[in-house]
């Protein structure tokens, strides 16, 4: 019989599920995650879903503490240059799941393959802070002219464009995690794959069964497993929060992250206890597509902006309550004044329509010329009420909407790609600073800026305020640049909406916080004997 030697990371796999499968379930978290992940590449991954997954496998120079704060992660040290421009890290020794070490040029590889036009990569704008980003990005600058080099096998130097006191929690992205170079270079795309992923954080991919689960198990190598209580992760898609509840209820879910209006009540009246709402760095909003004619008419997006009743979708088509947006950057964000308003803010909705619809008359509508638009939705029962709701709503304004629905993968290919009029959106910031929604409208912004709305006064805006060190007018220049945005109706900011997770009342560790990212290395699980 020939005998097989299993490469490192398939024996740390083998051991860790053996150890599950003999001690029972009690020792596996089973997450509710929203959607299906797209990829589990950090460079191709877009969704808070899949940066829930990656994220527990790969790790940055900061990394997540249990309040999801910046705490070092991949880097034990560093400094920065008096200017700000010049951060110098020294990188913990710790080693890939494959016995390899993590060096300085695991970072270099990664930011340059992100930056690559060849990976075409929509989160690249993310890292264009690094020196000369924005041009590698662009192809007209070669990779080796990025601000990053690696001093040596444990010590990176990385130039930024302008100071970012920010920088440590832009590092928690997953944009900005190190590859395994000498597996990417092996491998290449398959490097993705169970088996083949190489992880320098607390997990590791064990199987991905697509549109049924992602199982991690605990890393062995990883720096801190002493730590690390839970043995193995299983993430399920689950589109459909109502049908998630049903198996949260069950005790099929440890863990669910979203949650239906429809349920809320169910709740908060039976379950209160597993009940997690907390602030959210978050924007729900209608991107509108101002190329598609007569949507580049500003009269016609302030008319939308004017029937849309916020209120009303909030408290009686949603029972979350959540706070009606009349602006773009939400509550709680850093940087910026939070004084940014759309002027009808305290205007009544009988007033509104009336403004609406002489808006829609002088645009050329009305009740013997309707325009005609499609909404591009997700396809979850609260989309469906909200989206049927906002039909009702602009017929008062000569407007007939057509209704598609599509899962969230789908419905943001059609806003990335344009192929809309309007869709419903929604935005994560990735790090507590406004800078992280308000540039998604920068013209240069690719991938994100899906109604394709450009303002060179907004861009000047934005380039001075990344320029600026001082808080105080670095926070007046993003509040003007946030004013034109709403003064031109780019979009219809709907709501602020709450981080709410369903969280079993036997997972200890959990802690709410602004960015709704919950690391399972800070999670343990005490559940009852049977």
């Amino acid at each position: 019989m020939r005998l097989t030697f299993l490469p490192l990371s398939m024996l740390l796999i083998a051991l860790t599920l053996s150890a599950c499968d003999s001690g029972g379930e009690t020792n596996v978290l089973r997450r509710g995650n929203g959607a299906e992940p797209e990829s589990l590449d950090p460079h191709l991954a877009e969704g808070h879903w899949e940066n829930n997954i990656i994220g527990e496998m790969l790790m940055g120079l900061f990394t997540e503490d249990a309040a999801s704060e910046p705490m070092l992660g991949a880097a034990e040290s560093y400094s920065v240059s008096d200017d700000g421009l010049v951060w110098i890290f020294t990188i913990r020794d710790h080693k890939w799941s494959d016995g390899e070490p993590v060096t300085a040029d695991d970072f270099v590889f990664a930011w340059r393959r992100i930056l690559d036009p060849a990976t075409a990569a929509k989160y690249s704008s993310i890292l264009y802070l690094f020196k000369n980003a924005k041009a590698v990005s662009a192809g007209t600058m070669p990779p080796e002219a990025l601000g990053a080099r690696a001093i040596d096998a444990k010590t990176l130097e990385l130039s930024l464009e302008h100071p970012a006191p920010y920088l440590p929690q832009l590092l928690m992205h997953h944009t900005a995690y190190p590859l395994p170079k000498h597996v990417v270079e092996a491998k290449g795309d398959d490097w993705v794959k169970a088996g083949n992923y190489v992880a320098n954080g607390p997990y590791l991919l064990a199987e991905w069964r697509p549109n049924d689960v992602v199982r991690l198990v605990k890393n062995e190598v990883f720096y801190d497993a002493a730590a690390v209580s839970i043995a193995e992760v299983d993430f399920y898609p689950t589109e459909d929060p109502s049908a998630a509840f049903k198996r949260f209820r069950a005790g099929e879910l440890d863990m669910q992250s979203r949650l239906s209006s429809q349920d809320l009540d169910t709740v908060r009246a039976e379950i209160p206890e597993t009940l997690r709402e907390d602030l959210a760095l978050t924007l729900s909003y209608v991107a509108i597509n101002v190329t598609k004619p007569p949507l580049d008419d500003r009269r016609v997006r302030e008319a939308l902006n004017l029937a849309y009743d916020r209120e009303t979708i909030g408290t009686r088509v949603l029972a979350f309550n959540d706070e009606p947006a009349y602006s773009i950057v939400p509550p709680g964000t850093a940087g910026t004044t939070g004084k940014a308003r759309m002027s009808f803010k305290d205007m009544p909705q009988e007033a509104r329509i009336a403004r609406a619809q002489a808006l829609m008359s002088e645009a050329g509508f009305g009740p013997e010329n309707r325009l005609k638009l499609r909404l591009e939705q997700g396809n979850s029962p609260d989309a469906k009420r909200v989206a049927a709701a906002v039909q009702d709503m602009f017929k008062a304004i000569y407007i007939d909407v057509e209704l598609r629905a599509s899962e969230a993968k789908t419905l943001y290919v059609y806003l990335q790609e344009g192929d809309f009029e309007l869709g419903g959106a929604g935005w994560i910031l990735d790090y507590n600073d406004a800078e992280n929604i308000l540039f998604l409208f920068e013209t240069d912004t690719e991938g994100f800026n899906y109604g394709r709305w450009s303002s060179p006064q907004f861009d000047v805006l934005m380039g001075q305020a990344k320029r600026t060190a001082e808080g105080a007018r670095r926070a007046e220049l993003l509040e003007e640049a946030e004013q034109l945005i709403l003064d031109d109706y780019a979009i219809i900011p709907t709501r602020f909406p709450k981080n709410r997770n369903l969280v079993q009342t036997y997972v200890k560790g959990f802690q709410g916080n602004l960015r709704d990212t919950y690391r399972t290395r800070w999670l343990r699980l005490e559940r009852e004997a049977s």
